[in-house]
């Protein structure tokens, strides 16, 4: 006998389990999100991912002026703060507990009594300055308070002032103030000028000097040397000369700069500056890679310097007297990307923050007599096995032109067989670098999708010679974009990898390198993640904040030129989006002030007329990215169902 639907189908859902006919659970955002877009996400997923979320890592902040001891910049909770290690290894105690981050932070360097911190809100970069009274716990606020950036403090060798920069006067240009930070009405500006480039470097010995520099470009820099009772500035650098002039230290007898340039070479290197007769003279003509960092040790006698060789980090002593260099080979040493090198007063004990592929940020220090390294800091990975995260493969492909374009290529593990999809994930500056350090979240999809990642470094990147970085300047924005094109026919050559499932993301300019890439190449890849990007140069140049965009139109172009604005019109992601027929998914910080959110919603609003699936996520309380654990997690929750749902499955 033949049974009717109508019966059989409410019979299967009586039979079925209570639980089955319920909704199921999901993470909803929060009060600060807001989700276009994004399909439900099931709280399942939290419990899924949750040791790929838990990882943190360690940032040398300052030692303490006497006793060995540091301050560390780490999350315990939803933001980083300040703690305090009393010894290798030690506890981290926390010292401040504010809702939003905290940025650098440093000692008072005569006895330690407080420390100076910056902060802003929402991320909005505006930050202040602080003082933490550990006596007490007390926190003062030094600067303005209002929409103004204040930071890069120096102190004086006595210790009892600081030098910083600050944009409160007019928003735009980044002057140049002295303070007493026990004392905040002393604060005094000592160098009015006209640029957001402006820093300050070091103080002379008799703290009557201010060695000043100004950024133009990654290609060019300046340094000055102010007269803090005359207030008279003086070229230490002819301006007229495209040479970038980095760091820059005054010698313990104040007669000379420890300085990097890249005058004469394609690299910047470690040099002297006399004063007196503005001589310079280089001290690492044998190392043909970025001098990235260095700090002169408090007696005058050793230059530590990090050098960028092939995006690894190399450690190196310099001894002044005798300009002699040695590398440091010391067991124990980190191999990864080292960055925060700061020296003990007792010009002994060399501290620094190490990261590789399988090791999150920690700090370490050291022993520059004994050549010991001493382990300060081990942060959590979050419950991962460090041997299971994988390290990568620096990879090579001939671009358009024949020019070799580089980049770090991640394997996921040999049990997932078949052809690989792929993420390409680009980085931002565009005077930025992938380099080799922790994956951090990204390992998930290594891991546990089986998914590889390419990290590309096309031109314009820094690290490869003065040269390389200009060559994707104004009009030739596109070839960068090429180089991932580029890209795509390496992908299709490599037997593991499936070309015809490839995800292109990055963000602020990587961001802008996904949707170029995404309106150039939408038949070539099945997704894209834009995070925090440009959709058009003119826009964002209208309307990125003032003490960036003079800074910005030397890379990018200036609007202000007919030929250049109808350029930025005619490439603009925004105005090709039409070409955009597979999913995109944008993440944007609604109070970002380099890539204000006008670029992202714009790029949505125009890519949902075509059809194609379009998801849209935006923080409130975020700027350039986020920081706040509770955002990144909702945000990685969502990447992982766009990459299920639209790579993985097309």
């Amino acid at each position: 006998m033949r049974i009717s639907r109508s019966v059989v189908l409410p019979a299967l859902v009586m039979a079925m389990p209570l639980a089955a006919q319920q909704p199921q659970p999901t993470i909803a955002p929060n009060e600060n999100l807001v989700a276009d877009g994004i399909p439900p996400i099931p709280a399942s997923l939290a419990a899924e991912v949750r040791r790929y979320t838990e990882s943190r890592g360690a940032g040398l902040a300052d030692w303490h002026p006497v006793r060995r001891e540091i301050l560390i910049s780490t999350r315990f909770a939803n933001t980083n703060q300040v703690h305090r290690v009393a010894m290798p290894m030690g506890a981290r105690t926390q010292l401040t507990f504010f809702d939003e981050p905290v940025g650098g932070a440093g000692y008072e360097p005569r006895t330690g009594r407080y420390f100076i911190f910056t902060r802003d809100m929402g991320g909005n970069e505006f930050a202040q300055i602080y003082r933490y009274d550990l006596a007490d716990g007390r926190v003062t606020l030094l600067t303005d308070g209002g929409r103004s950036q204040n930071g890069g403090w120096v102190w004086s060798r006595a210790g009892d002032r600081i030098a910083y920069e600050s944009t409160r006067r007019n928003g735009a240009d980044r002057d140049i103030y002295v303070m007493d930070p026990a004392n905040p009405r002393t604060d005094r500006l000592v160098l009015q000028v006209q640029g957001g480039g402006w820093g300050v470097q070091d103080w002379s010995p008799d703290g009557r000097r201010l060695v000043v520099s100004e950024y133009l470009s990654v290609n060019q820099a300046n340094l000055y040397l102010l007269d803090l009772a005359t207030g008279q500035k003086t070229a230490l650098t002819n301006p007229a000369d495209t040479v970038a002039w980095g760091g820059a230290e005054f010698t313990s007898d104040g007669r000379a700069l420890v300085v990097t340039t890249d005058a004469g070479s394609e690299f910047q290197r470690l040099a002297l500056l006399e004063l007196a007769t503005k001589r310079v003279t280089t001290l690492t003509p044998g190392i043909n890679w970025d001098v990235e960092s260095f700090d002169l040790s408090p007696d005058g006698r050793t230059v530590a310097f990090a050098t960028n060789e092939a995006g690894v980090s190399k450690l190196y002593l310099l001894d002044l007297a005798t300009r002699r260099v040695r590398p440091v080979t010391a067991a124990g040493l980190p191999q990864g990307v080292l960055g925060g090198l700061r020296w003990h007063n007792n010009s002994r004990d060399l501290g620094f923050s190490a990261s590789s592929a399988r090791s999150t940020s920690d700090v370490y220090s050291l022993n520059v007599a004994t050549g010991a390294v001493t382990r300060w800091t081990e942060s959590e990975l979050g419950g991962l096995p460090a041997a299971e995260l994988a390290e990568p493969r620096l990879i090579r492909w001939p671009s358009f032109d024949g020019r070799e374009i580089t980049g770090f290529y991640y394997r996921p593990p040999a049990r997932f067989t078949g052809k690989r999809p792929v993420i390409i994930n680009i980085h931002g500056g565009p005077e930025g670098q992938s380099r080799p350090g922790f994956l951090g979240r990204s390992n998930y999809f290594l891991n546990e999708l089986g998914v590889a990642v390419i990290f590309p470094n096309v031109r314009g990147s820094t690290g490869y010679g003065k040269s390389f970085v200009k060559l994707d300047n104004g009009m030739r924005r596109y070839d960068s974009v090429k180089d991932i094109g580029a890209l795509l026919d390496w992908i299709a050559r490599q037997p593991e990898l499936d070309a015809g499932r490839v995800m292109v993301t990055g963000g602020s300019y990587g961001g802008f390198m996904t949707l170029a890439v995404a309106t150039t190449y939408n038949d070539r890849i099945c997704c894209s993640l834009d995070v925090v990007g440009i959709s058009n140069f003119n826009t964002f140049l209208k309307n990125t904040e003032a003490y960036r965009r003079d800074l910005r139109r030397v890379e990018y172009g200036d609007e202000r030129q007919p030929e250049m604005a109808a350029f930025f019109e005619r490439t603009a992601p925004l105005n090709n989006a039409g070409n955009i027929t597979r999913p995109l998914f944008v993440v944007q910080g609604g109070n970002d002030p380099r890539v204000p959110h006008s670029e992202a919603e714009q790029m949505v609003a125009r890519v949902k007329q075509n059809g194609s699936p379009v998801w849209y996520l935006m923080a409130k309380d975020e700027g350039h990215g986020f920081r706040k654990k509770a955002n990144v997690d909702y945000q990685f929750y969502a990447t992982v169902m766009f990459i299920r749902q639209h790579l993985l499955r097309s």
